[in-house]
């Protein structure tokens, strides 16, 4: 089921150019620029108009603000670092080195901009009614529509094919003749695991006549491990999976391939697509864990990773405007992966199309941002969870029969291995291998789970 609604998700989502102009880009000019490089102005600062894509390439009376996709020589970039002495932009004072950085960064993906055409004239738009808008076909619940009536019943092998034919029918057309068995096997390896077929693996279907040979073909391919590795490259672009943290430097995400080995363990064991959200946005707080097939981890707690593959900067000038900022990534990697809206535009406003209101970006924002990252043992399985158990239940029990036999002259009055006794499955007759009520420990140090109640 994933692959069918990760189909339907991904091309809602704008491309990852624009997205960069309109959370780095767009508030800048909006803030900075518009007031004096506007379409509405009779007579523009030195003729540059800024607020629509095709004037901003075009440039002014000095010529092209840039070339897309080379940043060398811009002038843009060169009124922005204030390195001129004829032009130097924003007048009312340079912009932030992290600022300037964007507009280059920006210049060298090839300045991808929405905004097509010239600004619409303003109107006041009326504020939107939440309550019809969420009565939108878009945000309805699937529901199962009625099979259409088409007139080629005999083409027809399952409901979806009624539903193709149905508008082949209406524009007169009749479907293309079946692919012979060679271009299937070919077609669906390709498309369910991303590899060819072996020569033997298009030998051995093509000898099978059975009615079933396509049913083999196709269990056999979605039981490859190929098909999550095939697949799980999809869920990794919408959750924007990066082994390394971006920025200047890009220091290396420790231990990010956990998460995508994750995602692909879960296509190829079919795990329920509710499964996979619940994993994702709590799956450290369930209370009944979902265990890995060999035993050795829990599986459930590795879908929060996905909260942590954005980008991180080196030392922030700002922290509370760079926590804010990591949040809001969240909110809308989010909303995209698992809604397919941009939720995120409602940080600054009322959602402009969708019913989104502002309150209800914040209120998702109080719940990530009051959320922290803490490290845990990836490994800890049921087994080692009754060994810490025992181990709390043994301390505890030591700590007590301590406390009830030391004397007023700092002594015990008998033995540690005394406190033990053979009928507490816990606590089993011991030797005493070490005296650690001393200031010098020797050459023991503290490791693993001797010390400690964790694993890490």
């Amino acid at each position: 089921m994933l692959p069918l609604l990760l189909t339907f998700a991904a091309p809602l989502l704008a491309g990852p150019g624009e997205d960069f102009f309109e959370a780095k880009i767009r508030p800048v000019l909006v803030e900075k620029c518009y007031s004096c490089h506007n379409a509405k102005l009779k007579s523009p600062f030195g003729g540059l108009v800024l607020d629509n894509a095709a004037s901003f390439r075009k440039g002014g009376d000095s010529g092209p603000a840039f070339r897309p996709g080379d940043a060398s020589g811009a002038l843009l970039l060169e009124a922005l670092r204030y390195t001129s002495l004829r032009i130097k932009m924003p007048p009312t004072g340079k912009l932030p080195d992290t600022v300037i950085a964007d507009f280059e960064a920006w210049i060298r993906m090839g300045a991808p901009d929405p905004r097509a055409g010239a600004p619409a004239a303003e109107t006041k738009k009326p504020q939107m009614d939440l309550s019809e808008g969420r009565k939108w076909w878009a945000l309805q619940p699937v529901r199962k529509p009625p099979v259409p009536a088409v007139r080629n019943l005999p083409w027809v092998k399952s409901p979806v094919d009624a539903f193709l034919l149905e508008k082949l029918e209406a524009k007169q057309l009749s479907p293309a003749a079946p692919a012979d068995k060679r271009a299937f096997i070919r077609r669906a390896t390709f498309d369910l695991i991303g590899l060819p077929p072996t020569p033997a693996e298009v030998a051995e279907y093509l000898n099978d006549t059975s009615a079933k040979a396509d049913e083999r073909l196709i269990e056999r391919l979605l039981a490859s491990p190929h098909y999550g590795e095939r697949w799980a490259r999809h869920w990794l672009d919408l959750v924007r999976f990066a082994e390394t943290n971006g920025h200047e430097f890009d220091n290396d995400k420790l231990d990010a391939w956990r998460y995508r080995d994750y995602v692909i363990r879960a296509f190829n064991e079919d795990v329920p697509y509710q499964q996979m959200i619940l994993e994702h946005l709590a799956g450290d707080q369930l209370p009944a864990k979902r265990v890995s097939r060999d035993g050795r981890f829990y599986e459930s707690p590795l879908g929060t990773g996905y909260l942590w593959f954005g980008e991180v900067l080196n030392s922030a000038t700002d922290s509370v405007k760079t926590r804010t900022d990591t949040v809001d990534n969240q909110i809308d990697v989010t909303a995209k992966a698992f809604l397919g809206l941009t939720v995120a535009c409602a940080r600054c406003h009322d959602h402009k199309f969708d019913p989104i209101p502002s309150a209800d970006y914040y209120a998702l924002f109080g719940i990530m941002e009051s959320t922290r990252f803490s490290p845990v043992s990836a490994t800890t399985t049921i087994e080692d969870e009754k060994r810490m158990q025992d181990l709390q239940s043994l301390k505890e029990n030591v700590r007590k029969a301590i406390a009830t036999n030391w004397n007023r002259d700092n002594q015990l009055t008998q033995p540690v291995n005394a406190f033990f006794h053979t009928d507490n499955p816990v606590a089993p007759p011991c030797t005493i291998i070490g005296d650690f009520r001393q200031n010098s420990f020797g050459n023991w140090k503290a490791d693993g789970l001797a010390f400690g109640t964790r694993t890490t």
